[in-house]
């Protein structure tokens, strides 16, 4: 597939994150204005939410752009995500009978404020990218017992919580918790000293599944509307701590930072590649019928407060050992039924060189081998008023799939948690 070529000459340009033949979905507001669904073409919002309402886009014979969120066109199902696309790509196409209709309800990008781009049903993190698994397990068991026994077989996740998950921007503090340091007897209450960030791609889910139907990987794919890049930030040491025996809890509740714009499936379908060979053979409902990554590039940068960024990662989430449609399946398969809006993040993505690990845990191998910034520091972990920014993008004959960024600022601990 080449560029598409747009009448908003911002989608053309080179290198541009949003052409038209991306068309990712998200909701804005403009001073006077409250929020409203759109999705970025070029350097500006297309206001999806007038144009329903004026009826240029009356697709599924219900309001789907009524509330600030895109929920109900998600919940609309594939045929709808693929006429709205095919709509609004009409309408934006150079050329278009209505574009003297259109183009008043374009705003720009640099006078909007971006929000969730969807409500949040329930969120679960997986563990599913091997390089990242290998080396976690390696650091703290060793090489030779770096996997545990049931990571090669099924995708490994623990269920998060939705009401932590923010839109890029959002400064949070470094959380308080349970630190209990070698030598010491007891644990203490205190900030977090090695808070740390997660590079990972989330699958945003549209079709909801029905309770106590487990779903196959093919059907699993097609409930999901698109993908968003995703921090699940990480307090490593009251992880440590906590982690014995049920996993992550308080270590991965401080925040979740997702992109503002859902990347929909569709748009990604020319990136399509296969997950890697199988080290041990899969369980039937666990096949996948063809290609079900995608070859999105993807990057980390780390910038000090008040300083320039260094880029400390790069990798791409094609190095995943499982599919999102894999996850998903999986967490059907006790009965659990999906709704609209859950999210499920992918796990840290890291390839197989130092340069390209997915956390700064890998990256400085458990704080013992300092990660050099551009400007003459180091870090082990991250350090208050530090901005990491996650990007990431698929790159075509001609044009770039953007996500945008996902960019999240840690301030420091509160001095006293509890004071009110």
């Amino acid at each position: 597939m080449t560029l598409v070529v747009s009448w908003v000459e911002s989608a053309n340009a080179p290198g541009a994150a949003f052409p038209l033949n991306n068309l990712p979905c998200g909701v804005f507001s403009t001073a006077g204005t409250g929020p409203r669904c759109g999705v970025a073409i070029g350097d500006a919002i297309l206001d999806v939410a007038a144009l329903e309402r004026e009826g240029v886009l009356d697709l599924a014979g219900a309001p789907l752009f009524a509330e600030p969120a895109w929920n109900a066109a998600m919940a609309a199902g594939p045929r709808t995500w693929r006429a709205l696309r095919g709509r609004l790509a009409g309408l934006l196409a150079a050329g278009s009978p209505l574009r003297d209709a259109v183009a008043p309800h374009l705003v720009a990008q640099r006078d909007a404020t971006l929000h969730l781009p969807f409500r949040v049903a329930e969120y679960t993190d997986f563990y599913a990218g091997r390089n990242h698994a290998f080396n976690v397990g390696a650091l703290f068991r060793g090489p030779e017992n770096a996997l545990p026994p049931n990571w090669l077989h099924m995708p490994v996740g623990y269920n998060g919580r939705a009401s932590s998950v923010v839109v890029s921007g959002t400064e949070f503090h470094r959380p308080w918790g349970q630190l209990k340091g070698a030598g010491f007897e007891r644990p203490a209450f205190a900030p977090s000293r090695r808070f740390d960030f997660e590079l990972e791609l989330g699958a945003v889910v549209g079709l909801p599944s029905a309770a106590g139907r487990p779903v196959t990987v093919a059907e699993a794919d097609a409930m999901i509307f698109g993908y968003v890049l995703l921090n699940d930030w990480s307090a490593r040491d009251i992880q440590a701590w906590e982690a014995q025996p049920l996993g992550p809890f308080q270590a991965k509740a401080t925040a979740t930072t997702i992109s503002p714009w859902i990347v929909m499936k569709d748009a990604l379908e020319p990136f399509r590649v296969s997950t890697p060979p199988r080290e041990a053979e899969l369980l039937p409902y666990l096949h996948e019928d063809g290609p079900m990554l995608y070859d999105i590039a993807l990057e980390v940068g780390l910038a000090p407060e008040g300083g320039a960024e260094s880029v400390i990662s790069r990798t791409n989430y094609r190095e995943m050992y499982y599919s999102a449609a894999q996850l998903l399946a999986h967490h059907t398969t006790a009965g659990a039924p999906m709704r609209t809006g859950d999210l499920l993040g992918s796990g840290t993505i890291s390839g197989a060189t130092k340069d390209s690990r997915g956390s700064m845990l890998e990256l400085s191998w458990g704080g013992r081998e300092p990660v050099a910034l551009d400007d003459g520091t180091a870090r082990r972990f991250l350090l208050d008023g530090d901005r990491v920014t996650l990007r990431g993008a698929a790159t075509g004959d001609g044009y770039t799939i953007g996500f945008g960024e996902c960019a999240g600022r840690l301030l420091p601990a509160l001095a006293d948690p509890y004071a009110r």
